[in-house]
């Protein structure tokens, strides 16, 4: 897979970092994503801290691993009972080995898988009621083993979006569809700019209450009012699918951009670290 990832921290002068966290390694090829619930904060207690914390602890189990040694559901065990920080977090840890993605979910991360220009697989959401998600902490009923565990076959040219609800509360799918492909159809596999451009319009319509939102329809059905998106910190990580590391990709251009990366970087291999994750990746590339 080929990734990169846009974060958009909600504005809080008290925690400038929000509360989202999230990793992408490329040996392991491993993604994860986690939302610190931010109902933590009437006790003065920064549930970001936590998030960061599990995917940091997270992305350590992962470091040495081969695509085929992962299992998404003990990475989330592990980083959970290594995590001491107070607080919980939604998470989602997806792994790919050979075209077989697997992930354990948690809460109202997610992810979906976009083939065509359609999704054809979206990630399920738990939570107990409405906006009120499964999480993991330190207490708490919910429990990391209680992970929703899927298993999804991939093809080549699959585009795999992981993101928080910031981004599925405030972006219709079909919205997700249509940037991706604008992204692919301008710039070729190159993750970065799909994965800003659902950032930014996802905050864009955080903030908007004159357009619907799918925030707006799931309140509506559980008998809420309300109109527009939902404030939220917001992270995307968008993953281009390459069939066995062969870089087949859709356009002239895709296929340069790529070659130009590999051949740019391949010999560098420097070990990079997320400001706001506190987490690694290796370059651009899971």
């Amino acid at each position: 897979m080929v990734a990169d990832s846009h974060y958009i921290p909600k504005d809080n002068r008290n925690k400038p970092r929000g509360e989202d966290a999230h990793f992408f390694c490329r040996k392991a090829q491993v993604i994860g994503v986690a939302d610190g619930v931010g109902g933590w904060a009437k006790r003065g207690i920064d549930a970001g801290e936590y998030a960061r914390q599990l995917m940091t602890n997270a992305a350590a189990s992962v470091e040495n691993s081969s695509p085929a040694d992962v299992d998404p559901k003990s990475v989330l065990v592990h980083a959970h009972r290594k995590t001491a920080a107070p607080g919980s977090s939604t998470a989602c840890i997806i792994s790919l080995a050979g075209n077989r993605l697997r992930a354990a979910n948690v809460g109202d991360s997610g992810f979906a898988v976009i083939r065509g220009g359609k999704t054809v697989y979206r990630s399920p959401v738990q939570q107990h009621s409405f906006n009120t998600p499964y999480q993991i902490g330190i207490a708490g009923r919910d429990r990391p083993e209680a992970a929703a565990e899927v298993a999804v076959g991939l093809e080549s040219g699959d585009v795999v979006v992981a993101a928080t609800d910031g981004l599925f509360d405030n972006v219709f799918p079909e919205e997700v569809e249509t940037t991706v492909e604008l992204c692919m159809t301008k710039y070729g596999v190159a993750p970065a700019p799909a994965a800003r451009e659902l950032a930014v319009a996802a905050r864009r319509k955080s903030l908007e209450r004159d357009t619907g939102s799918p925030f707006e329809a799931a309140a509506r059905d559980a008998g809420f009012k309300g109109r527009g998106g939902k404030r939220d910190d917001i992270t995307v990580v968008v993953a281009y699918v390459i069939r066995d590391g062969i870089l087949d990709s859709l356009s002239n251009f895709a296929l340069s951009w790529v070659k130009k990366k590999i051949f740019s970087w391949i010999y560098l291999e420097p070990l990079y670290y997320y400001a706001y994750a506190k987490s690694f990746y290796e370059l651009n590339f899971i």
